[in-house]
């Protein structure tokens, strides 16, 4: 049967199935734990789909010839998943391995045009004046460090943290907190995360081909250039960017004064930066013990969202 069916993104359905097999643990993040919601606030809901439906969507994004300026996303998703893969996911999903879901969720709606200073109310200016130790007259022991209680006790509770965020394509973007600091998560992770040298969900939305259209963060340029100096062994010796540098002693070398012959851009993602998570983290809803009375230089309303890190770099190698 010939039906175009646009699962857009149909729940980042595993990036390699020798790592997941037929799980859908990974699909919750944009699709939510009983496939309730519209993943990004476009797709259908899947739970409401056909077992052979879902097998025709997934089959067709895996051969090119579903969706429309999407397809890219999910072709990516599901390219490594065998046709019994993608039997035994729809049975799971229709037969109600999923966790099911209390009522059906309305579409999440896209993001809003804006970004969210995570840092407004930890710097508050009332707030630092108040905790200001320079403006009181006495301090007691109870406002020195972050235990905000007398050192004569351990009575000392955890801060409470909330990761709670909406899926994919549903949250607003938060504001950097320097220029060209790297962007913090603000959607959902559950599911798409550890992230593995063979599953890396994220590149499904933030590839700079696909990013535009679904409204993500591209990758930067930097991301696809690699700024190490080409190494190599011979005759025993250490070789960088031409120079000999040695390995007699055991060590590396001295490398502080060897120099990039060339910057390496590349086409594609540089596997030095396939860990997204290592600078990009989650961020959690969390009341901070103390005010934040950091600024950053130079923060316009550009960098707040964008960054020219590769410039920077590029001036770092000239």
């Amino acid at each position: 049967m010939t039906k175009v069916i646009k699962v857009m993104a149909l729940g980042s359905l595993l990036a390699a199935s020798a790592l997941y097999g037929a799980s859908t643990a990974a699909c919750a993040g944009c699709h939510g734990a009983g496939f309730e919601k519209h993943a990004m606030g476009k797709s259908k809901v899947v739970k409401e789909m056909s077992k052979a439906d879902i097998v025709a969507a997934l089959k067709g994004y895996k051969a090119g010839t579903y969706g429309g300026a999407m397809k890219g996303i999910m072709k990516g998703q599901v390219a490594s998943l065998s046709d019994a893969d993608i039997e035994a996911i729809a049975a799971s999903i229709k037969g109600g391995d999923a966790a099911p879901a209390a009522a059906a969720a309305p579409a999440a709606a896209p993001a809003a045009a804006k970004v969210i200073d995570i840092n407004a109310k930890v710097a508050d200016p009332k707030r630092i004046s108040k905790e200001d130790l320079g403006n009181k007259k006495v301090v007691g022991e109870e406002v020195l460090g972050l235990r905000k209680t007398t050192l004569f006790t351990e009575d000392v509770k955890p801060v409470t943290s909330k990761f709670d965020r909406p899926a994919p394509g549903a949250a607003p973007k938060f504001e950097r907190a320097y220029v060209n600091a790297p962007p913090m998560i603000p959607h959902s992770v559950e599911g798409l995360l550890p992230i593995t040298q063979k599953n890396n969900q994220c590149l499904g939305c933030h590839m700079p081909d696909v990013a535009k259209g679904v409204g993500a963060t591209p990758i930067p340029p930097s991301h696809f250039t690699n700024y190490r100096p080409t190494t190599v062994l011979k005759n025993g010796e250490l070789v960088k960017e031409g120079k000999k540098v040695g390995i007699a002693k055991g060590d590396m070398g001295n490398v502080g004064d060897i120099k990039l012959a060339k910057v390496k851009k590349l086409d594609h993602l540089y596997q030095g930066r396939f860990n997204c998570s290592q600078c990009h983290a989650p961020q959690a809803n969390v009341q901070t013990a103390v005010a934040n009375t950091f600024k950053s230089d130079g923060l316009t309303d550009e960098f707040k969202t964008h960054s020219n890190l590769v410039n920077m770099m590029d001036d770092g190698v000239k």
